[in-house]
C-alpha cells in the first residue's frame, strides 16, 4: 500500500492512499464466505456455494463495493500509522471510481495535531494569593455548626430574614388563576431569595394568619414573563434558636471536651480547605500562563464542533425553542451574536487547552494506569451520585472512556509542569507544591508512609 501526505494547512492534511488490488485477496475471501451465508443458491449448502457462483448471482462489482467498504477503515488506519499522522477529528474520504484488477484509491481529509513548542517550564513564575485564617472564618464555621444543631421555634412576632414560615401562595394574571402558581403549606426561609422575586420583601412584618399581594413577573409555564398578582399567606412564623456555645454545645457537636478545642479543630479545617483553594489557583495561574506562552493555530473544524457542542446543551435543556432560547439570552443581558462570539471564544480555549496539554503529556511520555483510571470513574460515579458499575456503563454507551482516560493524562501532566515552575504567594513566601501536585518529596514521603505501613 502506498499512502502519501497532502499539507493542506497547518492543521489539516490529505492522505493519498493507493491499495493494491492483490492486497484485498484476504477481504475478498471473507466478503465470500459473508455472502455465501446469506445467499441461498439450489444445489449449494448454506456457505459452500463458490465465489464464482456467488459472483454471478450478486454481481462482481456489489462484491468489489463491499470489500471496499469493510477494508476502508483499516486501510485508512493503517495509512495513519505508516505516515505517522497525528490525526484528531473524523476523516473525510473520498473513494475513487472502483474497477475490478485494479488498484482500490481514495483520499482522506483530516485535522492534525499541529506543532507545539513548548518552553522551559523551569523558567516559569506564578504567583497566588497566600493561605490566610483570619477570626471571622473560623467564627462563620462554627455559625454554620450552631445553625445545623439549631431547632425551630414559634413566635407571634412579624417575620423578619432568617425566620421559616408556612405559606400559602395563589397568583392570578388578567383576573385568571394560574394554577402551577398556586400551593399550600409551602416552607420559606424569608430573605433566601430562593422563590419568586418581590416574596421576601412581601413577607416582612407579616404574622401568622397574615395576607399580601405584590406584582411580580412570573418565570415559568405557560404564562413565563406575564405580570401576575400573588397573594401570600402566612400560616406560621418560626425562628431558628441556636444552642449555647460553650463546652457543653462543643461537646454535643464535636469529639472535644471544650470550645476552644473545637475552634482550633475548625481553624485547622478552615485552613487545609483554603490550601486546596491555594491549589486550584495554582492549577489556574500556571495554565493561563502556558496558553499566554504558547502559540500555534487551532483546528477550524474541532473549534466548530466545539461551539457546536456547547451551544447544543443550552439549546437542548431549553426544548430545542428558538423563541426560550433568544429569552434566556435576553434574561442574561446578551444577544445571540454575543453568545455566539462567547461561544466560539470558550470552544477555542478548550480546544487550545487540550492540545497544548497533549503535547506536554507526548513529550513527558505520561501515562495512565489502570488505577489512576479506576480512581477517577469513582471519584466522577460519586459525584453525580450513580453507582460505579452504571457510571462506566453510560461511560461505554457514549463511548467515552478515552475521553475520560485523555482527562486523567492532561491532569497528570499539568502537575508534572506545576512540579518545574516556581510558585510564591504575594508575600514572597515560596509554595511547595509537591503536596498537592505530586513530585520527588511526595514520592519519597509516599514511600516512607508504605514502609511504616509495612512494618
Amino acid at each position: 500500500m502506498k499512502s502519501i501526505v497532502e499539507q493542506l494547512s497547518p492543521t489539516r492534511v490529505k492522505l493519498n492512499v493507493e491499495v493494491p488490488f492483490e492486497e484485498l485477496s484476504g477481504d475478498f475471501d471473507r466478503a465470500y464466505k459473508a455472502l455465501a451465508q446469506q445467499i441461498r443458491i439450489p444445489g449449494f449448502r448454506p456457505g459452500k456455494a463458490p465465489a464464482k457462483i456467488i459472483e454471478a448471482r450478486v454481481g462482481r462489482e456489489a462484491v468489489l463495493e463491499q470489500v471496499v467498504n469493510d477494508a476502508l477503515p483499516a486501510k485508512y488506519s493503517q495509512a495513519i500509522a505508516e505516515t505517522e499522522t497525528k490525526a484528531i477529528s473524523q476523516p473525510e474520504i473520498d473513494l475513487a471510481e472502483l474497477t475490478y484488477g485494479e488498484p482500490v484509491k481514495f483520499t482522506a481529509e483530516v485535522d492534525i495535531r499541529p506543532e507545539i513548542t513548548l518552553p522551559e517550564f523551569s523558567s516559569l513564575a506564578v504567583q497566588v494569593d497566600p493561605v490566610e485564617v483570619a477570626d471571622a472564618d473560623v467564627e462563620a464555621e462554627l455559625d454554620s455548626l450552631q445553625q445545623r444543631f439549631g431547632t425551630l421555634v414559634g413566635v407571634e412576632r412579624g417575620a423578619a430574614d432568617g425566620d421559616f414560615v408556612s405559606i400559602d401562595l395563589t397568583a392570578t394574571v388578567d383576573g385568571e388563576t394560574v394554577e402551577e402558581a398556586t400551593t399550600e403549606g409551602l416552607s420559606h426561609e424569608v430573605g433566601s431569595g430562593n422563590l419568586i422575586d418581590g416574596l421576601d420583601e412581601a413577607l416582612q412584618g407579616l404574622k401568622a394568619g397574615e395576607s399580601t399581594t405584590f406584582t411580580t413577573k412570573l418565570v415559568a409555564g405557560e404564562h413565563a414573563d406575564a405580570e401576575a398578582e400573588v397573594t401570600v399567606t402566612v400560616q406560621s412564623v418560626k425562628e431558628r434558636e441556636l444552642p449555647e456555645l460553650d463546652d457543653e454545645f462543643a461537646q454535643m457537636a464535636s469529639e472535644f471536651d471544650t470550645v476552644d478545642e473545637l475552634r482550633e479543630s475548625l481553624r485547622e479545617q478552615v485552613a487545609d480547605s483554603k490550601k486546596y483553594e491555594q491549589a486550584g489557583a495554582i492549577r489556574d495561574a500556571v495554565l493561563e500562563l502556558l496558553l499566554e506562552q504558547v502559540e500555534f493555530p487551532l483546528p477550524e473544524k474541532i473549534v466548530e464542533e466545539e461551539v457546536e457542542a456547547t451551544q447544543h446543551q443550552l439549546v437542548h435543556a431549553l426544548g430545542h425553542d428558538a423563541a426560550q432560547v433568544d429569552k434566556f439570552l435576553e434574561a442574561q443581558g446578551k444577544s445571540r451574536e454575543e453568545w455566539e462570539s462567547e461561544s466560539k471564544a470558550e470552544a477555542e480555549k478548550s480546544v487550545r487547552t487540550q492540545l497544548l496539554l497533549d503535547a506536554i503529556a507526548e513529550e513527558s511520555d505520561v501515562d495512565v494506569s489502570q488505577d489512576e483510571l479506576t480512581q477517577q470513574i469513582l471519584m466522577q460515579s460519586q459525584r453525580y451520585g450513580i453507582a460505579p458499575q452504571e457510571f462506566i456503563q453510560q461511560l461505554q454507551n457514549a463511548n467515552q472512556i478515552g475521553a475520560l482516560y485523555a482527562d486523567v493524562r492532561r491532569n497528570k501532566a499539568l502537575a508534572e509542569v506545576i512540579g518545574d515552575v516556581a510558585v510564591t504567594d504575594s508575600n514572597g513566601e515560596t509554595i511547595d507544591t509537591a503536596k498537592f501536585f505530586g513530585g520527588d518529596d511526595a514520592d519519597a514521603e509516599a514511600d516512607e508512609d508504605a514502609e511504616g505501613d509495612d512494618a
